[in-house]
């Protein structure tokens, strides 16, 4: 049925004995500028009061760190503002959670690279994802970057 479409192909691939990830490298190989797979990483910063997004790859549920939303002057903040950012991590704690899950993920990027994993979705959560889930996304996010990552950040819940 398909003998039409192999004459007119300018690629053949044959799949029996390839593994997804040889499968990815092989069309990567093809079709990339670069002739390698980039893997998509969305940062997404959100609530548990909201829900748990259901496409987190990782998540990490920052609850534990003090909560800027008892301090009046930042209850109306978020962490993209600096102020709230700043206070997060003003303490050894925030600072200290953040490096653990920073070497976590300098680990493993790449073994999902290695598997093939073409998007990955790490999220940060916290009670109403207004503070200190955003700041943690928002770090990991310009830390991955600097690395030559290619990030997506998004707040599911700052605005809420």
């Amino acid at each position: 049925l398909l003998a039409p479409v192999r004459e007119i192909a300018d690629y053949l691939i044959d799949t029996s004995n390839l593994s997804a990830p040889q499968l990815r490298e092989r069309i990567t190989a093809l079709f990339s500028d670069t002739g390698k797979a980039v893997m998509k990483i969305t940062i997404l910063s959100f609530g548990f009061k909201h829900g748990i997004p259901a496409d987190a790859d990782l998540l990490f549920d920052v609850r534990c760190l003090p909560n800027p939303f008892y301090i009046p002057a930042l209850r109306g903040l978020t962490g993209c503002d600096a102020a709230v950012y700043d206070y997060v991590f003003s303490f050894e704690e925030s600072n200290h959670l953040y490096q653990k899950i920073s070497d976590l993920l300098t680990y493993s990027l790449p073994l999902y690279k290695r598997e093939g994993k073409s998007s990955l979705v790490i999220a940060f959560g916290c009670t109403g994802g207004h503070h200190r889930s955003v700041s943690f996304a928002r770090r990991m996010a310009e830390g991955l970057i600097s690395q030559g990552e290619q990030v997506a950040l998004v707040h599911r819940d700052a605005q809420r």
